[in-house]
């Protein structure tokens, strides 16, 4: 009774209507899952009028064991199948609404042969073969009941896939949750095998013949570096694989790797043809000109190098190659590489020297010009005087060139000639120099400011008779004056930013000095426009020094205090402004092919720039940017102090009175590496072009 009640409950449900004594009705049915040769009650109402059950198939069993009028039973023939059951009855068929299912004891008995390879028939043999849906190698390689050579309830038999490897054979029922019977043992599944690869060494692109047997299991053939070839060739007897080496093929293990996936690993390396080298010519050769190598497989040749130096293949064939010598090449081998990674040596290659037939003149007053002459002067690249000055030159003949002695030599010595690689020859000739009759500057002050000393030292100072600064800004203050040096006091008025001085000697010769720095500001005059100059016009007027502070990228109470702005360590996108068009309560009107944009910066210790950053003026939306960050650079004023920076707007602005789109400083950043601490802005302005612009660069 316990079991009878059980099965009540695991019955399948059906469809129920309200309570009718007179018309058949099913309630439920059951067990599902059963087994074949079980038996099979249906309970429901008037059930003594059931006439016959179709089982899935039309199969009609009309052997009905009847309990009184709620319940009837049947045995389920063996070879019934999974499916809807239909009841006959005097007033109609009813169909069962879940379908009746076996649980079937599936068995494999046996199973031939147990060593197979791709393409074998496979067997196997068992019972309940029939409700099979997939044969499933190992490694999940799956074959499905479509495939089936043959199928009925006692015996399967399948093709071995190409891809199967050995372990165990698994059947399947192919349900969502399906039941799985495996062979009791592995099923040994042939794999290629790899005896011997010829020739030994190979060249890189051409053929490989790979000997063994059951090639035609071969799904591909990786060489070292994972370097995979699918395009080969193999023999009817499926014993020899021809393949074409690739270029970048380096020395050691070839891999088959099978349709199964499982890799066959050659027993000897893979050795490779290298280029060999039997002469190089000319030797000595010059730089610059082409080298020729003779040798065998200089067809794999993909660079060269001379002492480290790449040179390049100007024309190759397997026998020859025409090299282009690099100008800095210095004595040595030349060493030749392929893909592969074999290389070849030369032997030893020396360079030909500049040589120095004569100097004139050999006697001359410093500043003036020399000619030299002799061969292959077109190394040269400079020439060393007495003392050891030196100067640059690029000749653009073989046999001669002129230069210029430069203004600060005096005395008697050789020329010493250096070579792009740095070889240095060095005359028999003795040039003697006379000190120039002009002024000479040999070191100027580096950084001064508007008002304060300037220090010039060289040779016959004294002949100056007035110094200009840039803009034809004539000096008038001096201090000490000698023959060695002169002390110059910068105008007030003098232009910041890095500029020359010129000296004015009493004959009429003019010197200009090398570039020094004025540190300061460019002044602001009555003509200029200003932008913005951070300055508070009322106690209301929060914007005048604080339009927004995005992200807090400055503080707010000392840049008021200041009258300019002071970033924080790592200030935001939009440092200030943003959607601010009309800060100043009007635009200046400017022409920008006339005017250009200056503020005015100061470092407080040299910013280290780790990263791509750039700062942005926007004016009306448009960008006008300052090209002062580069990553790896410094930005850093002189002395650490205020300086102006200059930017054109003539083709960048399209209306610089613009009253709309956004107004303000931006950083554009790449990471956020780089401390600003200590970055100031002030007096954003327009200037009129009337001379050059103080600039201040990166160090």
């Amino acid at each position: 009774m316990a079991c009878l009640v059980m099965s009540v409950l695991l019955f399948n449900a059906c469809k129920t209507d309200e309570v009718d004594l007179s018309t058949v009705k099913l309630a439920a049915f059951g067990p599902s899952p059963a087994l074949r040769g079980a038996e099979v009650k249906f309970i429901g109402t008037n059930m003594d009028k059931v006439t016959a059950v179709v089982l899935p198939g039309n199969m009609e069993i009309t052997d009905i064991s009847k309990n009184g009028t709620t319940e009837i039973s049947i045995i389920i023939p063996q070879n019934a199948t999974p499916g809807i059951i239909i009841l006959k009855t005097p007033q109609g068929n009813i169909e069962t609404k879940t379908p009746l299912t076996f649980s079937e004891p599936i068995l494999i008995e046996t199973y031939s042969p147990a060593t197979v390879k791709a393409g074998d028939k496979f067997t196997i043999n068992g019972d309940y073969l029939n409700l099979i849906a997939q044969v499933i190698f190992a490694d999940g390689v799956v074959v499905d009941s479509a495939d089936f050579v043959s199928q009925s309830r006692k015996k399967i038999e399948v093709n071995v896939p190409i891809e199967a490897q050995t372990g165990k054979v698994s059947v399947s029922n192919g349900a969502e949750i399906p039941i799985l019977v495996y062979t009791t043992g592995s099923v040994q599944v042939t794999l290629p095998i790899l005896t011997s690869m010829a020739p030994a060494p190979v060249k890189p692109g051409s053929s490989l013949q790979i000997t063994g047997v059951d090639f035609q299991l071969v799904k591909s053939i990786v060489f070292t570096e994972n370097i995979t070839v699918e395009n080969f060739t193999v023999n009817t007897e499926k014993t020899i694989i021809t393949v074409t080496v690739p270029a970048m093929a380096k020395e050691g293990k070839v891999k088959l790797i099978a349709f199964s996936g499982v890799k066959i690993e050659s027993g000897a390396n893979l050795t490779l043809v290298g280029p060999s080298i039997t002469a190089v010519a000319p030797n000595p050769v010059k730089n610059g000109a082409t080298l020729t190598v003779t040798g065998t497989d200089l067809d794999l040749v993909t660079g060269a190098t001379f002492t480290g130096v790449a040179g390049t293949i100007s024309a190759q064939s397997a026998t020859s190659l025409e090299l282009t010598v690099p100008l800095t090449a210095k004595n040595g081998t030349v060493i030749l590489s392929t893909n592969s990674g074999k290389t070849a040596e030369s032997a030893s290659v020396t360079y030909i020297l500049p040589t120095i037939t004569s100097i004139a003149p050999l006697a001359l007053m410093a500043g003036g010009d020399i000619t030299i002459t002799g061969t292959d002067l077109d190394l040269v690249r400079s020439v060393k005087f007495v003392g050891g000055l030196s100067v640059t030159v690029t000749p653009v003949s073989a046999t001669s060139f002129v230069v210029t002695v430069p203004p600060a030599c005096v005395g008697s010595a050789t020329v010493t000639l250096v070579t792009a690689n740095g070889d240095e020859v060095v005359s028999t000739d003795v040039l003697a120099v006379e000190a120039a009759n002009k002024p000479v500057i040999t070191t100027i002050t580096a950084v001064v400011k508007p008002g304060n000393k300037l220090t010039i030292t060289g040779t016959k100072l004294n002949m100056v008779e007035s110094i200009y600064f840039a803009g034809n800004l004539k000096a008038v203050l001096y201090g000490v004056r000698t023959e060695t040096s002169i002390e110059v006091y910068v105008p007030q008025t003098a232009k910041s930013g890095l500029t020359t001085i010129t000296l004015n000697a009493f004959d009429g010769a003019e010197v200009v000095s090398p570039q020094f720095t004025i540190a300061g500001t460019d002044p602001i005059t009555e003509n200029t426009k200003m932008v913005y100059d951070f300055n508070v016009r009322s106690t209301s007027d929060w914007h005048a020094v604080d339009w927004d502070n995005w992200g807090s990228s400055y503080d707010a109470a000392t840049s008021k205090a200041n009258g300019y702005i002071t970033l924080v360590a790592r200030p935001g996108w939009w440092v200030l402004g943003c959607n601010h068009p009309d800060p100043n309560g009007g635009w200046p009107s400017v022409d920008p092919s006339q005017y250009v944009l200056k503020v005015d910066i100061k470092t407080t210790t040299p910013i280290k720039i780790t990263g791509g950053y750039e700062f942005i003026f926007k004016f009306g939306g448009e960008d006008i940017k300052s090209q002062l960050m580069v990553d790896g650079d410094y930005i850093a004023t002189p002395n650490n102090d205020w300086a102006t920076i200059t930017m054109p707007i003539s083709g960048i602005l399209s209306n610089p009175t613009k009253s709309s789109g956004d107004f303000g400083i931006v950083l554009n950043y790449s990471d956020a590496g780089t401390d600003f601490s200590g970055l100031c802005f002030d007096n954003i302005r327009y200037e009129k072009i009337t001379a050059p612009s103080g600039v201040f660069g990166l160090y």
